[in-house]
């Protein structure tokens, strides 16, 4: 019986053992930084101005992340950055409004708090 009872508590000492190890290998699985749409700097965003053509502001800009053919007057610039796992996202959403291919008004709500993100991948 003494030797049953000790293998029955090395055994439940092993699964023990296995699961805490599998526990603890689980919150090691790295996490890649992610980054979606347009990084648009506080300079940049600034120097778009009222009347300023289409092209004009896709070179100061670049190609907005949502151009939708059925809303030709609105160009949404959107950035999304998660960096790693427990870290909060930062999102931001910068709209032009033109009319007759000029700009007519600049929603800056969801201008960048940073001038830059840590990393920009190439």
């Amino acid at each position: 019986m003494t030797a049953a009872l000790a293998t029955h508590r090395l055994r439940n000492l092993a699964v023990c053992t296995l699961l805490c190890t599998v526990i603890a290998l689980s919150g090691c699985v790295y996490r890649i930084d992610i980054q979606q749409g347009n990084f648009l700097e506080a300079k940049d965003i600034d120097r778009v101005t009222v009347g300023m053509t289409r092209l004009q502001v896709k070179s100061l800009l670049g190609t907005p992340m949502v151009a939708d053919p059925f809303e030709s007057w609105r160009w949404d610039y959107v950035y999304y950055f998660k960096r790693g796992r427990w870290r909060k996202p930062e999102q931001t959403h910068f709209i032009v409004y033109f009319e007759e291919d000029k700009v007519t008004r600049v929603d800056r709500s969801g201008r960048p708090a940073v001038t830059k993100p840590d990393t920009i991948p190439s």
